[in-house]
């Protein structure tokens, strides 16, 4: 297998991770019959986010290096917050 399929396989693997994302955002609205976002996006957010910016740099595409070098900043921002907010209700149940 050549370099470039296996940069081409790695940009996939990024593009179905971030896929995954919107896939449990619409599994658990539609369980739940109303707009949720559960935990899993942004896990899949992250870690596709990171496969395809990892396939950008790769790629020296600037655009595409920002836009995602940027979501990661959010992404990881939002994980703090989920696990702040269970690190707080675990220290006020004790």
């Amino acid at each position: 297998m050549s370099a470039e399929a296996i940069w081409l396989s790695i940009g996939f693997i990024g593009q179905f991770l971030f896929f995954m994302r919107f896939f449990v955002q619409w599994i658990a609205s539609e369980r739940a019959k109303k707009s949720v976002i559960p935990n899993a996006f942004w896990y899949f957010s992250l870690s596709g986010g990171f496969v395809l910016t990892v396939y950008a740099l790769y790629r020296q595409d600037p655009v595409f290096i920002l836009g995602q070098g940027m979501g990661l900043l959010i992404y990881m921002r939002n994980l703090y917050f989920l696990h702040a907010a269970k690190n707080d209700e675990q220290a006020s149940t004790t």
